[in-house]
């Protein structure tokens, strides 16, 4: 499976095609859906630009893109950065009104137990995001992976050879708890490529869009993401 990650907490200074409001993610998932994408990540945005879980602000966005792109499973991001931060916002999270399909948590956040319960309570699938071996240790000591759609391997260093040297000590870490569930690979800046790469071989999910990286694989910056979903699919082969 592709997912096209459109955003994260990235500003229109860092690439001019970065989508912001409602409308312009409902115009990218068009555009990244007919590229070949399967699933959205998306960070909801308030009048400001910057990153909310409120209610109404996501359930404006998320109808948005249901309008545009009917069927295609959209998933968010819930960190503990985004305003009123941390467990403040989980009460933004009890009383979303439009649901999102899955979201994602970060395992090395404080609050991440509570977060995935606040999800299942609502019948919100979660993304179990795992970011080094640290987190994966934690995911299998304190979360039910019943709970849970798949694991994100998220690789945060920006060096492929070092990205996928900690993404295998996840995979070790999963493999010694028996954990079954589906697993997305993905990597950050120069990691992206790599991990793009070693998830095809690999047979996994992966993701790819602006929150992780602007550029293709040859070097030259994206015109926007549907070229890196694209480029992704074409190295899928």
């Amino acid at each position: 499976m592709l997912q096209a990650c459109l955003n994260g907490g990235l500003s229109k200074s860092t690439h001019p095609g970065v989508p912001m409001s409602a409308s312009e993610l409902a115009c990218d998932a068009v555009a990244v859906r007919a590229a070949g994408a399967e699933e959205l990540h998306i960070h909801v945005r308030a009048e400001d630009g910057a990153e909310t879980l409120e209610p109404s602000a996501l359930a404006k966005t998320i109808q948005a893109i249901r309008r545009a792109v009917p069927g295609m499973p959209i998933g968010v991001g819930t960190g503990a950065w985004i305003m009123p931060g941390g467990r403040r916002r989980h009460r933004h999270i009890r009383d979303w009104t439009e649901k999102p399909d899955y979201a994602s948590v970060n395992l090395g956040e404080a609050d991440a137990p509570e977060v995935i319960d606040l999800l299942t309570i609502g019948g919100i699938d979660v993304e179990a995001g795992l970011w080094n071996s640290q987190d994966a240790e934690r995911f299998v000591a304190e979360i039910d992976f019943k709970k849970c759609l798949r694991v994100l391997v998220e690789m945060t260093s920006g060096n492929g050879e070092e990205a996928l040297r900690e993404a295998y000590q996840v995979f070790s870490i999963l493999g010694r708890a028996d954990c079954a569930l589906p697993i997305l690979l993905h990597g950050e800046a120069g990691s992206v490529w790599p991990c793009v790469r070693e998830a095809w071989r690999l047979d996994l999910s992966t993701r790819i869009g602006f929150e992780d990286g602007v550029h293709l694989p040859n070097g030259a910056v994206a015109a926007n993401n549907a070229d890196l979903v694209r480029a992704a699919i074409q190295l899928r082969g």
